[in-house]
C-alpha cells in the first residue's frame, strides 16, 4: 500500500518540478517586458518539455513566456542614458515629451524605440522622482 503513496508523490514532484523549470520568466526575470525579438531555443526547449508531458502546464509556460516576453532573447549590450540629458523631453508642466524623448534616445543609444507602440505601458513617476529633476507635480 505504500508504494501507490510513493508513485503519486513521486508524479507530483515531477509536474511541479517542470511546471517551476518550463518558464523562462524565472529563468530570466530580466528579460521580461520585451515586445519582441529572436526566440531562446533553450527556453521554447524548456517549454515544449512541459507540452510534451503534460499538455495543460506547457501551453501555459508558452503563454507566460510570450505574454512577458522572457521567452525573447535579451539584447546584447545595456544602454543608459543620463538623466540630465532626459530632462530635455520633460516639459514644465512634468509631462514628458514623446517625440522629444524618442529622438533623445536616438541620438544617444542609436537605436530606434517605437513609444508610439500600443502595447508600450507608461508609468507616472512619483513626487519623490519629478522632485530629483526639480519639477512640481502636474495638478
Amino acid at each position: 500500500m505504500r508504494v501507490p503513496f510513493r508513485l503519486i508523490g513521486g508524479v507530483l514532484i515531477a509536474t511541479l518540478l517542470t511546471q517551476i523549470t518550463a518558464c523562462g520568466s524565472i529563468f530570466y526575470p530580466d528579460r521580461r517586458g520585451q515586445i519582441d525579438g529572436k526566440i531562446d531555443p533553450a527556453i521554447a526547449v524548456l517549454d515544449a518539455v512541459g507540452l510534451l508531458f503534460y499538455i495543460i502546464p506547457g501551453l501555459i509556460a508558452f503563454a507566460v513566456d510570450f505574454a512577458t516576453g522572457a521567452i525573447y532573447y535579451a539584447p546584447g549590450e545595456t544602454a543608459q542614458v543620463a538623466p540630465e540629458k532626459l530632462k530635455e523631453a520633460i516639459g514644465a508642466d512634468g509631462k514628458v515629451d514623446n517625440l522629444k524623448l524618442q529622438t533623445i534616445l536616438e541620438r544617444e543609444t542609436g537605436r530606434s524605440l517605437p513609444l508610439d507602440d500600443p502595447r508600450l505601458i507608461q508609468h507616472k513617476g512619483s513626487a519623490q522622482q519629478l522632485a530629483m529633476f526639480g519639477l512640481q507635480p502636474a495638478a
